[in-house]
């Protein structure tokens, strides 16, 4: 075990409490600048996991969401159920439980997740905690708001930016994997802008993959408005795409209107299948943990900026550990409230889980999730409602800012994205289904350069009281 000295001109020092940490297996070997607080790093070394096991991880995941989607609905009523998804605008809030029913959105999320695995093989990628992240990502809104049609187009999007820039698929993945988020768009205009048919399905499928053309050097660049602070990074850029999309739409005399379609009364079935599917991935990491939680401190540990790759930094059966946690974490949050578990909750307890990979854990959420509920006692909006609860969640993109600064700001930060979150979606028009990623871009951007000035200012003051 070795004690890092503390940087004697360290502006921040004792402010970050946590800092970057690179490969678990080097944590004894960091520098003083990537541990400025001067922590006891315990000497650490991931178990290795072949690419394989990862793999079938995430195909297991689809096949199991497939499978019970035929535990709930008939063949024919999940056939009629997913032409209804495909065939749908998919605006936020639309959730494909109420729309259709809770089998052909369990069997569109399965084959959304599939479609996700089978995008990082063809990219011969492995599977870091960031893809994890994203294929729970594309899982969870695929109860709301991503189906097969409007996501593909953006995929290829992606693709083909790849090989007009001579770059590596593999290096614009994340982008091609979260860029769905833009999946309402091609819904929008191939399904409500009353063209016929040809014309509609062309037009919607040239706009997605306009969206995943442009979105890899747009999101690269927009990562430097937050500093890294905004783990939904890619959900910033889709926003910003968004928004001049509706704008363009807006100035056609193109009408886009709200939706908020919600499902009730399933908390029963649907958390037991939450609580089944965590627990099974609780026991899989312990197996691939050498039936232990070793590990864990270093995942507390960090803070989670730009999104740290847990797989390796501690190892994937930890990190499948702090996922189960997260998503049981989340589960148990909404029903304490008496929130309702419907294809959105869904979505958002899916997404927090899946960054348990990359960069979220309990101490650096949880300051979120307090500063939201306090917003929700003073504002419109209880606590209980799904807009209450997916601010809650999905707000947790914001950990980094806890992780990095402490709880305290954490909380600040969680106060200040449900103000701003219940008020942005105007700008895209619901089509950025990660609203919250477009929010919290806003929120790290203006809040961390607050909290640094506080810092030097508090530091500068101190220094002079000691003279």
């Amino acid at each position: 075990m070795t004690r890092l000295k503390e940087p004697e001109n360290s502006k921040h020092a004792k402010f970050q409490k946590r800092f970057y940490y690179l490969r678990a297996s080097r944590l004894s070997e960091l520098s003083e600048a990537e541990n400025p607080a001067g922590n006891a790093l315990p000497a650490f070394e991931p178990v290795a996991v072949p690419e394989k096991v990862k793999v079938c991880f995430l195909v297991l995941f689809g096949l199991v969401l497939i499978a019970l989607a035929f535990c709930f609905n008939t063949p024919r009523a999940l056939w009629a159920g997913s032409i209804t998804i495909l065939t749908s605008p998919a605006n936020l809030l639309t959730d494909y439980i109420e729309l259709t029913n809770i089998g052909s959105t369990l069997l569109n999320a399965g084959l959304m997740t599939l479609l996700s695995v089978a995008t990082i093989k063809r990219a011969r990628s492995e599977v870091t905690g960031i893809l994890a992240a994203g294929v729970f990502t594309v899982t969870g809104f695929s109860f709301f708001g991503k189906n097969l049609l409007n996501s593909i187009p953006i995929v290829l999007g992606v693709i083909l930016f790849s090989k007009i820039s001579r770059t590596p698929f593999k290096k614009n993945l994340p982008q091609a994997i979260f860029g769905t988020a833009l999946g309402p768009l091609v819904s929008e205009i191939t399904f409500n802008l009353e063209l016929p048919v040809i014309p509609a399905v062309l037009l919607g499928f040239a706009a997605g993959v306009f969206v995943g053309f442009v979105l890899p050097p747009l999101s690269s660049h927009l990562r430097n408005f937050h500093m890294g602070f905004n783990l939904y990074n890619v959900g910033f850029a889709t926003g910003i795409i968004g928004m001049v999309f509706l704008a363009v739409l807006r100035s056609m005399g193109v009408e886009v209107l709200p939706v908020s379609i919600l499902s009730s009364g399933n908390n029963k079935p649907l958390s037991i299948i939450l609580f089944s599917i965590f627990a099974v991935v609780f026991i899989t990491g312990l197996l691939y943990n050498k039936r232990s939680l070793r590990g864990y401190k270093i995942i507390l540990s960090i803070p989670g900026k730009h999104g740290t790759d847990l797989f390796e930094s501690a190892g994937f059966g930890i990190s499948l550990i702090n996922m189960s946690l997260l998503g049981c974490f989340m589960t148990a949050y909404v029903l304490a409230i008496k929130g309702e578990i419907n294809g959105p909750v869904i979505g958002g307890i899916f997404t927090v889980a899946g960054f348990g990979a990359a960069g979220k854990n309990s101490k650096n959420v949880l300051p979120i999730l307090c500063g939201v509920f306090i917003a929700n006692l003073f504002n419109i909006h209880e606590a209980s409602s799904t807009i209450g609860i997916l601010s809650a969640l999905f707000g947790t993109t914001l950990a980094p800012i806890a992780g990095y600064y402490g709880a305290g700001w954490g909380v600040v930060a969680g106060f200040l994205h449900m103000a701003i979150t219940m008020n942005i979606g105007y700008l895209h028009g619901g089509m950025n289904l990660y609203n919250n990623g477009f929010s919290g871009g806003f929120v790290a951007a203006a809040l961390v350069p607050l909290i640094n000035s506080y810092i030097e200012i508090w530091e500068i003051r101190k220094n002079k009281a000691e003279k």
